[in-house]
């Protein structure tokens, strides 16, 4: 009798529905393979959280059937979540190119842990971590060592194209595979995973050669010094300032903590290749003439404390705007940051800087396939199921949209949420009717989850309205008031400006404590601070019509 075989289950923690926080899980009779640990940065509604990292409650109980974890690639939406998770899952070995490897290593220093079990792998490799079986084939994007996945499993083949975009004609890179990827295709892809960021775009992404050829024209017509901005892990965008320097004779200094590791890193794997004394420190720039210094640094997003945004303000040691500089942003703006891209923009001017952005000239290629790409890749693999990842919902619909321009059926095709469950078989494709806890955690510090809804609602309402501290002493003998009560505004009302509303308000006060002490001899002085809080708020938004978060402190001597 036929053996019957169990859905593979496929649950995404992370990643779909908003751009960040990569990680999802394949489950068959038990097994578990994770692929991806990623962190998303926080939302500006999120006041002092560092990043969001996905919620791994569905793995506790389950660190045994952990067969590995695969990583992708080296971008932090991809590797960011590692040092606050791994533990917790046991220390499974990871899988992931020498670069990935490297910047998950050098992080690693930070945070003093267990050793982390990695093992390298490289293009065409192939693991065996049943019940599954994953070969690694190299795809372009903004960073080295990027490898889609080939996933045989019990119930058929899965192909997970990791972030990717089609370049024919890359830079210090090697063009696109499609006989690869057209052999892959051959071998009956069940599923189809792919990555949704630019499902949105038109057309196609542009060659790394267009934007070097871009590139080059303001070095070749730059007469002063020249202030390159990008990511810090566009490893290739790097190589290329470095490049176009050496070619015209300038000297390169780098600043920023995360920039400075990642170059050391590709130096050290022969990625990034620089000519004997072209590298220099910071403090040697004044060395130079002006002609002949490129600056290369962190903070295209307007981060306050990159380095950018340092030489903007005026606060970087080594490097002060002057008139005749070429400021060079070679990146996108992550959306959020639009303002604060704006601003910075708009300070360079102010100091006399010549600006260079993307929407001026084409100096900067985003790491994701557009819509043209990605009808490319589900023509070329011709799966029979379809689903969407790595995107904001919009974006996931536009690729299912897509999927269906490309003649996959709607039966075959299937947009998920995070925490969805996803069973998949030779048949069928559907979504559970059960979900998976799927929450953001947040980092704040040394703080891993412990900062929920109610913690941040609070931060929210001080930078709303504020604080007003209320210290209240009371004779214990008497029951009485002792003194007027003091008063703590932050982010509320200025002291010295609002005698006449401070004045009632202690009035109002020493009413509300003395109706609540009343004349009884014990005291309860949760509901004499209740009272405080209630009564204070209603007085002080019927003056201000603002709410500030009022803190009692009753004090008995």
């Amino acid at each position: 009798m036929k053996q019957k075989i169990e859905n593979l289950k496929i649950i995404p923690l992370g990643g779909l529905g908003e751009v960040g926080r990569n990680m999802m899980l394949f489950e068959y009779e038990e097994k578990i393979l994770i692929i991806d640990m990623g962190f998303r940065m926080p939302e500006e509604d999120m006041p002092g959280i560092d990043c969001i990292i996905p919620n791994i409650s569905y793995l506790k109980g389950k660190e045994k059937n952990i067969v590995g974890l695969v990583i992708t690639h080296g971008h932090y939406d991809h590797i960011g979540a590692i040092p606050y998770s791994i533990e917790k899952i046991g220390n499974p070995q990871i899988y992931t190119g020498a670069l990935a490897r490297g910047i998950i290593l050098k992080r690693q220093e930070d945070f003093p842990q267990s050793k982390l079990k990695i093992h390298t792998i490289k293009n065409g490799d192939r693991i065996d971590l049943n019940p599954f079986k994953i070969e690694f084939f190299k795809q372009n994007h903004s960073i080295s060592d990027n490898f889609g996945l080939f996933i045989s499993t019990p119930v058929g083949n899965i192909v997970h194209t990791s972030d990717f975009k089609f370049d024919e004609t890359p830079v210090n890179d090697i063009p696109t595979d499609f006989k690869k990827l057209e052999e892959l295709s051959k071998r009956n892809v069940l599923l189809l995973l792919s990555d949704s960021t630019g499902a949105e775009q038109e057309g196609h992404s542009l060659s790394e050669k267009k934007i070097m050829e871009n590139l080059e024209e303001i070095f070749k017509n730059c007469q002063g010094r020249i202030l390159a901005a990008t990511f810090a892990s566009l490893t290739n965008r790097v190589q290329q300032i470095i490049t176009l320097s050496e070619r015209y004779g300038r000297k390169v200094a780098i600043d920023g903590y995360s920039m400075r590791n990642n170059i050391e890193i590709c130096q050290k794997l022969g990625y990034i290749k620089t000519k004997t004394n072209t590298l220099i420190r910071p403090n040697q720039i004044s060395s130079f003439p002006d002609s002949k210094i490129t600056f290369l640094c962190t903070g295209a997003q307007a981060e306050g404390s990159a380095v950018l945004m340092r030489i903007t303000n005026g606060e970087h040691k080594f490097f002060k705007i002057k008139k005749g500089d070429s400021v060079i942003f070679s990146s996108s703006v992550i959306p959020g940051n639009e303002r604060a891209v704006q601003f910075l923009k708009d300070d360079l001017y102010r100091q006399k800087a010549i600006v260079f952005h993307y929407k001026m000239m084409d100096i900067h290629a985003g790491g994701h396939a557009k819509k043209e790409e990605q009808a490319k890749m589900i023509k070329i693999i011709k799966p029979k199921f379809f689903m969407p990842i790595h995107g904001q919902y919009s974006m996931l619909v536009s690729h299912d949209e897509i999927a269906k321009s490309c003649g996959i059926p709607d039966k075959n095709r299937i947009i998920a949420e995070n925490g969805k469950i996803i069973n998949l078989n030779q048949e069928n494709i559907f979504i559970d009717n059960k979900e998976v806890i799927s929450n953001y955690i947040m980092v704040d510090g040394l703080g891993i989850g412990d900062v929920g809804e109610v913690v941040l609602r609070d931060r929210q309402n001080l930078a709303k309205d504020g604080m007003f501290v209320i210290i209240v002493v009371i004779d214990r003998k008497t029951g009485k008031i002792r003194n007027s009560p003091d008063i703590i505004s932050r982010g509320f009302v200025y002291l010295k400006e609002s005698k006449e509303l401070l004045t009632e308000t202690r009035k109002n006060i020493i009413k509300i404590v003395n109706n609540a002490i009343g004349s009884s001899g014990s005291v309860n002085w949760i509901y004499v601070k209740d009272e405080i809080r209630n009564k204070l708020g209603a007085f002080l938004y019927k003056k201000t019509e603002r709410r500030p978060m009022i803190l009692p402190v009753i004090i008995e001597i």
